[in-house]
């Protein structure tokens, strides 16, 4: 099963890649996970939408081939980072490839509210007209990861909190059996 991941982060050192790669690892008997790169996407604009950027064409090509997205962020200023805001504007245009798209989101923060505030806002972009993506319902299903440097490994840059690896395993099986059944 072919999964798309785009990370709300571009730092190198960040928690949500340091997630996505831990997941890249722990599921490759049941996931591809591709990650997305939404670093050199140019600010929305409907100027050039219809004749895109190759950066925009490699973004909007990877989730349509895609069978599910992973979108992994931190909180910035109680909302999503504007990286983030900007990748998902391009995929809710022209192709809109996130119609109808299964969708897991997860976060990670060096706080105490674990991307709580971001991902509801996520939740509501991921509703609107543009986009209407396939999410699992929140309840039991939100992996708000808070108190990183507890969790994460110094050396090796992987989540090794054994119940929060458990606890996004049974996520997991969920978001799989909602791509099946899209």
């Amino acid at each position: 099963m072919k999964i798309a991941v785009i990370i709300g982060s571009l730092r190198q050192g960040s928690y949500n890649l340091q997630l996505a790669n831990t997941m890249k690892e722990r599921y490759i008997n049941k996931l591809d996970l591709d990650i997305a790169e939404i670093r050199s996407l140019p600010f929305f604009d409907q100027d050039i939408e219809l004749n895109p950027p190759h950066a925009v064409k490699e973004l909007l090509g990877k989730v349509a081939s895609a069978d599910g997205v992973f979108i992994i962020t931190p909180e910035y200023n109680w909302s999503v980072p504007g990286v983030l805001k900007n990748a998902i504007d391009w995929l809710s245009r022209i192709d809109k490839v996130l119609i109808g798209k299964p969708v897991m989101t997860a976060g990670v923060s060096p706080g105490m509210m674990g991307t709580i505030r971001a991902q509801l806002h996520l939740r509501e972009i991921l509703a609107s007209p543009g986009i209407q993506a396939k999410l699992l319902p929140p309840a039991g299903n939100e992996i708000y990861i808070s108190s990183a440097a507890l969790k994460f490994d110094e050396s090796t840059h992987r989540l090794v909190d054994e119940s929060t690896l458990r606890f996004i395993d049974r996520v997991v099986d969920k978001f799989i059996e909602l791509v099946r059944s899209a």
